[in-house]
C-alpha cells in the first residue's frame, strides 16, 4: 500500500513508501492516516477484494457504538468471514499483503474482547492489524493490554492494540491528570504492542452537550480542547514513544470535481486560517481542523466515509519546505543554520524532534512541492 496513489499522474518530489501491517512499527505509527469507521455487520469485502476505495488504508470494523447490541454475534461472524476470505486469498496468491488495508476491529468491552479474541485463527489474525479498546480507563486498561499480550504470544502473530481515551475521568478536570497518570503508567509496559493512542472527541463533546458545527472544529470547544491538550502533553512527548490520532470528523462531504479545480494554485494554507473559503464548508471544516490536528501534532484522524479519506491523506503529506527544512537539521550535528530559502533558522538541537517526526510524515505520505499541491493531491 502506499498513501496518496489515486492519481498515479501525481508528480512527488520524493514518493511516499510503501507499507503493510509487518512494517516497522515507529513508521507504521504515522501510515493509519484517515481510518475509516463502519459498522462491523457491513459487508465490504467485495471492495477490499477489487481495490474499489483506492484510498483505503486502514480501517475499523466496529462492535460498540455502531450497531445495536442485538446484532453483536451477526458482526462478530461478520468479521471473521472477512478475515477468513481474506487469509485464502493471500494463501492462495490472489492477494498479496501490501493489497490489505491495517484491519482493526473496534471492540464493545472487556469482556467481548476476550470472547472474540478467543475465536481468533491464527489465519484471521494473520491479515487482522489489531484492535481498538474504546472507554479505555485505568480501571480495565490491565484487562486489554494482558490479553492482547497473550493473544500475540498464544497466536505467535503479530496484533496491535488502540486505546481511545474518552469518557468521565478524562473529559472532568478534577480527575483527569490522575487518571492519564495511570494509564500511562499502565501502557509503558505494553508499549510495543500500542500502534496509536486515539482521541474521543465525540464523547467529551457529549459530556457536556456541546457539539462542534460544520464550518468550527472541535478546538473551538474549550472543554474538549483542555482535555486534548492534556492527552497530548501526556501521550506526543518525543520520550513517551506513542502517536496520537485525531478525533473524528461527523461531517459528510459534498462536492464536485470542479469545484476543487477551480483553485488549484491558491494558497490553501492562508485561506484556512483567513476561513477564506476554499471549495465549500463541508470539505473546508475539514481541511481547517486537519491543519490543526498537524499543527498540534496529532497524526491521522478518524473518519466516516470513504470520501473523507483523500483529503485527510493528502494534508498529512509535507511540503518540500518543510521536507529539506528536516533533512538538513537530521544531517548536522548542532548548532544554527539558515535554511535553504534563507527564510527562517533551523537550530538543530531544539528543531530535530520536529524533524524527526517531518521525516516519518513524509516517508508515509510523500513530499509535495507547495500548499497549492495539496489541491491537486485531491483529485484523481
Amino acid at each position: 500500500m502506499k498513501h496518496n496513489s489515486h492519481n498515479p499522474d501525481f508528480e512527488f518530489c520524493h514518493e511516499p513508501v510503501s507499507f503493510n501491517k509487518f512494517t516497522d512499527k515507529n513508521l507504521l505509527s504515522y501510515c493509519l492516516g484517515g481510518t475509516l469507521y463502519m459498522p462491523g455487520t457491513q459487508n465490504i469485502i467485495n471492495k477490499i477484494l477489487r481495490k474499489d476505495i483506492p484510498e483505503l488504508k486502514s480501517m475499523v470494523m466496529c462492535f460498540e457504538d455502531a450497531i445495536d447490541e442485538g446484532d453483536l454475534g451477526k458482526a462478530e461472524d461478520n468479521v471473521l468471514s472477512h478475515l477468513d476470505i481474506l487469509a485464502n486469498s493471500l494463501g492462495n496468491q490472489e492477494l498479496e499483503i501490501d493489497d490489505v488495508p491495517l484491519i482493526f476491529v473496534r471492540v464493545r468491552s472487556t469482556e467481548q474482547f476476550l470472547s472474540f479474541s478467543n475465536r481468533l485463527t491464527r489465519e484471521q489474525a494473520s491479515v487482522l492489524t489489531g484492535f481498538v479498546f474504546p472507554k479505555f480507563y485505568s480501571v480495565n486498561a490491565h484487562v486489554y493490554l494482558e490479553k492482547l499480550k497473550k493473544i500475540n504470544e498464544k497466536l505467535d502473530v503479530l496484533l496491535y492494540g488502540m486505546p481511545i481515551l474518552e469518557g468521565e475521568s478524562i473529559a472532568y478536570c478534577e480527575s483527569r491528570i490522575a487518571e492519564l497518570d495511570k494509564i500511562k503508567l499502565l501502557l509503558d509496559p505494553y508499549k510495543k504492542y500500542i500502534l496509536n493512542v486515539r482521541v474521543g472527541g465525540t464523547d467529551f463533546s457529549s459530556l457536556f452537550g456541546l457539539r462542534r458545527g460544520i464550518s468550527s472544529s472541535i478546538y473551538n470547544i474549550l472543554p474538549v480542547r483542555d482535555a486534548m491538550s492534556d492527552i497530548l502533553n501526556f501521550f506526543n512527548r518525543m520520550e513517551s514513544g506513542y502517536t496520537v490520532s485525531a478525533p473524528v470528523w461527523e461531517y459528510f462531504l459534498a462536492y464536485k470535481q470542479d469545484d476543487i479545480k477551480k483553485y488549484i494554485g491558491t494558497s490553501m494554507g492562508h485561506s484556512l486560517h483567513t476561513k477564506t473559503t476554499i471549495v465549500n464548508d463541508a470539505i473546508d471544516g475539514l481541511l481547517r481542523e486537519v491543519l490543526q490536528d498537524k499543527i498540534n501534532g496529532m497524526v491521522g484522524k478518524t473518519v466516516i466515509h470513504p470520501s473523507h479519506l483523500r483529503f485527510v491523506n493528502a494534508m498529512q503529506a509535507v511540503t518540500l519546505e518543510e521536507y529539506e527544512d528536516a533533512m538538513q537539521i537530521l544531517n548536522a550535528s548542532g548548532g544554527v543554520l539558515k535554511s535553504g530559502l534563507g527564510n527562517k533558522m533551523n537550530e538543530i538541537g531544539p528543531h530535530r524532534n520536529w524533524a524527526s517526526r517531518v521525516h516519518l510524515r513524509a516517508m508515509a505520505y510523500g513530499v509535495i512541492r507547495d500548499e497549492a499541491q495539496y489541491l491537486e493531491l485531491f483529485l484523481d
